[in-house]
């Protein structure tokens, strides 16, 4: 069956840096366009950005030139770089492709 399974984030001080993996399984990873959301605490879940399966890439304005979404269809992985965080990157965050959700992962961005 499908899986995602999302490693990386934790703790860091505003203006660090974090990656977030999301390994699939079960699935022709390299056929689907593939994203990232976040949920924060009393908020909707947001889209994030989105990586094609050609490997074009879209973002959120409040993430724009800051979070950089990426693919390794051999591994089939797909990551988010986040740099620059703010305390307002506080979330938790999912991967999707399809019908299909990550476990989560909180990103929390404090001093």
């Amino acid at each position: 069956q499908v899986q995602l399974v999302q490693s990386g984030g934790g703790l860091v001080q505003p203006g660090g840096s974090l990656r977030l993996s999301c390994a699939a399984s079960g699935m022709s990873f390299s056929r689907y366009h593939m994203s990232w959301y976040r949920q924060a605490p009393g908020k909707q879940r947001e889209w994030v950005a989105t990586i094609t399966s050609g490997s074009d890439t879209s973002y959120a304005d409040s993430v724009k030139g800051r979070f950089t979404i990426s693919r390794d269809n051999a591994k089939n992985t797909v990551y988010l770089q986040m740099n620059s965080l703010k305390p307002e990157d506080t979330a938790v965050y999912y991967c999707q492709i399809r019908a299909y959700w990550g476990q989560g992962t909180q990103v929390t961005v404090s001093s």
